[in-house]
């Protein structure tokens, strides 16, 4: 820029040109305000100028500052182009600022430019990321589709607002129609693999992106890291990480969340030294990672340090998902009260995540009084959220009141309130299987019922007894047993072991928590078949094997 400046001092008389290129050098080095200073130095100011600005601030996550630079442009009776519009729009998605949004869609419909490549596109991603991929559709449907960029947002939309299997088939439709793929559209793909924990096709498209020679990308790079390790392959994670020519925060960060996630808590606070030691500052993401860490084996004092570091060394002030994960962490070594207090100190509103996270572990540990309150603060927040009547209800259960129990399962009927059911899923030759607790709909219910039956009999032959103080109804210890038996995770890793290879990882994810009784079955199951059995819950990942869990029977 030194340069630059020096030849623009030289110019006598500068046209709009040499301003707007200066002004866009700025921009380009993240130096807005110089930038901005510089474009209020020029003696006039034409179209080409305001856009670079509103496009530059719209790119360098300044999108406030981009909308007011449009609303100036405009007071001065200048007309936006297309190439404006959609900058204005990128702005507006980044905001996700709908309404705006849609007076620039009025405005590109005015001036004709909604079928344009361009200013389409951006329409397109601007729905997408206000979650409106209804109307994001509808366009792109109108919409000529030989535009690498409007698909990739499209599939991007659909990744980012969990139509994970949508994302997929919109992919392959890509690849049908388009001469190629671009770099955004892997990486949106892949992750939606990764959402959805569907592991080989995860590996049929990173085999895509090794041909179409994206695989050193670092956006690619850090989608596929980020897919192995959601989809329960952690080593392979570690081997692309460690394979990756260029790394970014994004790819540290998708390392230290990935191994938290997998209970490699001793591996995050290495991979944290080392990013540090190759120049890369943490971030908002980073210490999540680091105190789901310290939460998944009860390192309350290290949590401490690491969410007081935030601020005190990095000036990062910590947002609601950090006090949430110190409120887990607290709650779930039995410090309720102080988990409480925390919440109460937080210098923002709390909302019902953090709420239902204490209210969590008053279930795990039959704090009935305390549980009470922080239930009605979940619901006064969610009237309608299930998971907190169902942990409520679970206390009770626990602790015998059987009448509290019905009161509250009544109170969930008499305002429509229904249950999420707990269920099992595991991906076998491209297909998705998915089971519920007494699952009798699968094609071959015969043949994994005589399997689980046959497994029950082995793993009671090593010890295991049935414990029923799981089956949180009012049923007889006999209907109780027969209830544990059939839970979903049981039936899908039944499944498992009858479709695949002797040998074979059997890989399931469950979306409820995963209960003690089946934790203790499966790692007996590990031992008998001699499988490695890896179970994604809805708090981290379990790696069963020779009879031990790598979560050390702390979750």
């Amino acid at each position: 820029m030194e340069y630059a400046c020096q030849l623009f001092d030289e110019i006598a008389q500068r046209s709009v040109v040499p301003w707007t290129i200066l002004i866009a050098g700025y921009i380009q080095m993240g130096s807005g305000q110089k930038a901005l200073d510089l474009f209020w130095q020029m003696p006039e100011r034409d179209l080409v100028s305001w856009t670079v600005v509103i496009s530059g601030f719209a790119r360098n996550a300044l999108a406030g500052e981009a909308l007011k630079m449009f609303s100036l442009m405009r007071r001065t009776g200048m007309k936006p182009n297309e190439f404006t519009l959609a900058s204005v729009l990128k702005a507006s998605a980044s905001l996700a600022a709908l309404e705006h949004g849609k007076m620039l869609h009025a405005e590109i419909l005015k001036f004709g430019f909604e079928s344009h490549v361009f200013a389409g596109t951006a329409i397109v991603d601007m729905y997408a990321k206000c979650d409106r991929m209804e109307d994001a559709r509808k366009l792109f449907e109108k919409m000529t589709k030989n535009s690498v960029v409007l698909w990739s947002s499209m599939i991007s939309g659909y990744t980012q607002n969990g139509h994970g299997e949508e994302a997929l088939r919109l992919f392959r439709g890509m690849q049908e129609t388009c001469n190629g793929v671009n770099e955004f559209a892997f990486s949106s793909v892949l992750r939606a693999c990764a959402d959805l924990a569907v592991m080989e096709q995860g590996k049929q498209f990173h085999a895509c992106a090794i041909k179409a020679g994206f695989e050193s990308n670092t956006y690619v790079g850090s989608a596929l890291l980020d897919m192995h390790s959601k989809c329960g392959s952690i080593e392979d994670a570690c081997q692309l990480f460690d394979e990756l020519p260029h790394r970014n925060l994004v790819s540290w960060n998708a390392m230290i969340v990935g191994c938290a996630q997998h209970g490699r808590s001793m591996a995050v606070f290495t991979l944290y030294k080392q990013m540090q030691l190759e120049g890369f500052k943490p971030d908002q993401v980073t210490f999540v990672g680091i105190l789901f860490a310290c939460a998944h084996i009860g390192l309350t004092e290290e949590g401490q340090y690491y969410f007081d570091s935030m601020h005190r060394d990095y000036g990062i002030s910590p947002r609601l998902e950090h006090y949430t994960c110190m409120v887990g962490l607290l709650g779930r070594v039995g410090r309720h009260h102080e988990a409480e207090d925390l919440i109460n100190k937080m210098p923002f509103e709390p909302d019902s995540v953090v709420w239902r996270t204490l209210l969590a572990a008053c279930s795990i540990h039959g704090d009935m009084e305390l549980g009470k309150r922080v239930a009605e603060f979940v619901l006064e927040l969610e009237p309608q959220d299930d998971a907190s009547y169902v942990l409520l209800s679970n206390i009770y259960a626990a602790a015998g009141r059987w009448e509290d129990v019905a009161k509250t399962r009544n109170l969930m009927k008499a305002i429509r309130v229904r249950k999420n059911a707990g269920c099992s899923w595991i991906e076998v030759k491209n297909r998705v299987h998915t089971f519920k607790t007494g699952d009798r709909s699968h094609p071959q219910t015969e043949v994994i019922y005589k399997e689980l039956g046959t497994l029950m009999g082995q793993i009671r032959k090593e010890g295991y007894v049935p414990n029923t103080d799981f089956v949180l109804h009012d049923l007889k210890e006999e209907q109780k047993e027969d209830f544990l038996y059939q839970h979903s995770e049981k039936l899908a890793i039944a499944f498992g072991l009858v479709s695949t290879p002797v040998g074979t990882c059997i890989r399931v994810i469950k979306n409820l928590r995963v209960c003690g009784d089946c934790h203790s079955a499966i790692k007996l199951v590990s031992k008998i078949v001699g499988r490695e059995i890896v179970m994604r819950d809805a708090n981290r990942f379990h790696h069963f094997k020779d009879g031990l869990c790598t979560c050390g029977d702390y979750w």
